[in-house]
């Protein structure tokens, strides 16, 4: 079965920690606007994810620190995120030999300056395919891993089965993620898909922040949302070393 091909595949063979496909029936308008119709319109999304190495990750409170910017910057998100287009690109080219139209869209790589955004959202397909949920961050919150998660986006005209539906929300009270961050970027409102992003989420906060970094020289670090999520943080406390979670 195809599926189960390209699970193995990405799984066994790449490293891959989360697959998922999902139907993208109901997000259509939401993806045509965001893309400006620069996006083929094909009907599936198979999204994977690969989780960030708890250990550089719970450094950044420590993130004034240059070695520590230098590791999270290479290890949780230049080399990841180099890996899952790698994978993606290999998917589409396994799909496309077999009959099926298949695009790869890339992990991190912000496609409009006056929105802030990629050409497609990765946590929407991730969303829709059961993976988890978006958070108060604004991040797909996974319940094993938290958002230490990076992921990637197949889009395809393949014949795949969805794998799950959105999952609840899980963050009830919490607020960690609201409080930690530097700018104050986050409203705590929970995730209301007929909500602009800008009624939770001030991108334009993070940008000027990571543009401040970059004028002084500094690499564009921060994460603190991501480190602080109980989701991810508490499961890594309990990971006993040398066991794989």
């Amino acid at each position: 079965m195809l599926q189960d091909e390209l699970t193995t595949f990405a799984r066994i063979t790449r490293g891959v920690d989360y697959i998922g496909a999902a139907n993208l029936a109901a997000a259509t308008d939401f993806i045509r606007n965001q893309a400006g119709g620069l996006l083929p319109e094909l009907p599936t999304a198979l999204s994977i994810g690969i989780v960030l190495p708890d250990t550089v990750v719970d450094m950044l409170p420590y993130r004034d620190q240059n070695a520590v910017r230098v590791s999270y910057r290479t290890h949780a998100y230049d080399i990841v995120n180099r890996r899952l287009d790698l994978v993606a690109s290999e998917i589409g080219s396994l799909l496309q030999s077999k009959g099926y139209q298949a695009f790869p869209i890339a992990a991190s790589e912000r496609v409009d300056d006056k929105r802030i955004c990629a050409i497609f959202s990765h946590k929407l397909a991730a969303n829709l395919s059961g993976l988890g949920w978006i958070g108060k961050s604004c991040l797909l919150v996974t319940p094993k891993n938290g958002p230490r998660v990076r992921w990637a986006t197949v889009l395809t005209d393949a014949p795949l089965v969805p794998t799950g539906e959105p999952m609840r929300d899980r963050c009830a009270d919490c607020t960690e993620c609201v409080e930690i961050c530097p700018v104050r970027a986050f409203s705590g409102k929970h995730f209301d898909p007929n909500e602009p992003r800008e009624a939770r989420y001030r991108a334009d906060k993070c940008d000027a922040y990571f543009r401040a970094m970059e004028t002084k020289g500094e690499l564009k670090v921060c994460g603190m949302c991501l480190y602080a999520c109980p989701f991810g943080r508490e499961r890594a406390a309990e990971a006993e070393p040398g066991t794989v979670t």
